[in-house]
């Protein structure tokens, strides 16, 4: 009896990760001697993280401060999508920063045509925010893996969920 084996490919961010960047990336915006002084903030309220800046080099210091942080959690960066600047209260400017959580219909649609363009004997299933790969031979499986990772997406994917039945 052969073996069922199958994964799933997901985005996700681990928001404990981002809100210990973000609180880092704040203590140091209040200590920095270049920010003395300075009406510079962020804002997180679990979905979205607001960047205050004086003027746009500042607010430019203050999403290096962000990213950096992000970086060093283990946050990937494709997951953020940066708005417009824009004026706000007291002479400063202020950037709106969402996080990408989940495939949306088009990159799910994206993967599973790349799975059966891939020729392998797998099928793909879009369940929800994510999409699962099954198949028989685990190289098949693992050639998939490497199939989507040479692809480039714009938002982080993970492979995870891996079974065996």
């Amino acid at each position: 009896m052969a073996k069922e084996n199958s994964f799933d490919i997901v985005s996700q961010v681990d928001m404990q990760e981002v809100n210990n960047a973000v609180d880092q990336a704040i203590r140091e915006l209040r200590t920095r001697f270049d920010f003395k002084g300075s009406r510079s903030d962020i804002n997180y309220d679990g979905e979205t993280i607001i960047l205050t800046g004086d003027d746009e080099f500042k607010l430019k210091n203050v999403v290096d401060i962000l990213e950096t942080k992000l970086v060093k959690r283990g946050v990937n960066l494709k997951a953020l999508r940066y708005g417009k600047i824009e004026p706000a209260a007291k002479d400063t400017v202020r950037r709106r920063v969402t996080l990408v959580q989940g495939l949306d219909k088009e990159k799910a649609k994206v993967i599973t045509k790349l799975v059966k363009d891939s020729r392998l004997k797998v099928q793909a299933t879009v369940q929800g925010d994510q999409v699962r790969i099954s198949g028989k031979n685990r190289d098949d499986l693992q050639a998939v893996m490497q199939k989507i990772k040479e692809h480039e997406f714009d938002i982080p994917i993970q492979f995870v969920n891996y079974r065996s039945f």
